[in-house]
């Protein structure tokens, strides 16, 4: 099996006022211990040699992706998987998109790692269509796309859940009119063929709560939302085997995200 996780780390693991999580992080990923590892929200992984130390702490090679005006995001490999190429989608994203193509033998699995706007739901909306773009020239029959796309899932109904938010977190998953949900990020990509493969486990489990956000470390502008996704061509949701959000220990202090996992029926060539 090939384990893939996403994670929003927040800030780099270390608030401006507040402890230094990094420790917390490395222990959920060394505990994960996926094969390929998509990361947001990475703050100053970018200088100072950070980035090598974590994937080092972790047993993984990074491949990162610069902001010009959020925060670097990246993929991480384990080997003795071995990377084909990389890249990263040369488009204005608020923060960044990276990608890393890694050698199966069932073929060339291409994992994208991405963090959509999180303040215009028309800025995550035009960054989801580069995102398909980028998936379609890029991606081959074996793509994953992964991260924390800022946007509810378009399946189901978040009146009632985004109520109880300060109208100023409100407002970011709202449409002009100030009333109607803004899901179209999320089906955007859903309407060129990637298939969330989060239901498709959750079949098997309905009772399952995919909710990514908030955790016990914090997360005021949340409501119990599903933010963090893992998008995969349909080759990759039939060789899905489990999707899970990773809870409990470090993983409630480390972030205002949980992770989310997946294990597919695939192994290194």
């Amino acid at each position: 099996m090939l384990r893939v996780m996403t994670w929003n780390i927040r800030t780099g693991g270390r608030d401006r006022s507040g402890p230094d999580r990094r420790d917390l992080v490395v222990g959920v990923v060394t505990a994960q211990r996926p094969d390929v590892l998509a990361l947001q929200e990475l703050r100053g992984f970018d200088r100072g040699g950070l980035l090598d130390d974590v994937a080092g702490r972790v047993g993984m090679r990074p491949h990162l992706a610069r902001s010009c005006f959020g925060q670097p995001v990246a993929v991480l490999v384990r080997p003795p998987l071995r990377v084909l190429a990389t890249g990263r989608v040369r488009r204005p994203f608020h923060h960044a998109a990276a990608w890393v193509r890694v050698d199966t033998g069932q073929g060339p699995l291409t994992v994208f790692s991405t963090h959509l706007n999180p303040y215009s739901g028309g800025r995550r909306r035009m960054e989801a269509d580069w995102l398909a773009a980028a998936v379609r020239r890029t991606g081959g029959p074996l793509a994953l796309l992964a991260g924390d796309l800022n946007t509810l899932e378009p399946t189901a109904e978040h009146t009632d859940r985004l109520a109880g938010l300060p109208m100023h977190y409100r407002r970011r998953h709202l449409r002009r009119d100030g009333r109607t949900v803004d899901t179209r990020a999320v089906a955007r990509l859903l309407d060129t063929g990637l298939v969330d493969l989060w239901p498709a486990r959750a079949a098997d489990a309905p009772e399952a709560d995919g909710h990514t956000v908030p955790t016990r470390h914090g997360g005021a502008e949340f409501a119990g939302m599903r933010l963090d996704y893992l998008l995969g061509t349909a080759p990759v949701a039939a060789l899905t085997r489990e999707v899970r959000v990773v809870r409990g220990g470090d993983a409630d202090r480390a972030s205002d995200h949980y992770p989310v996992v997946a294990e597919l029926d695939l192994h290194p060539a």
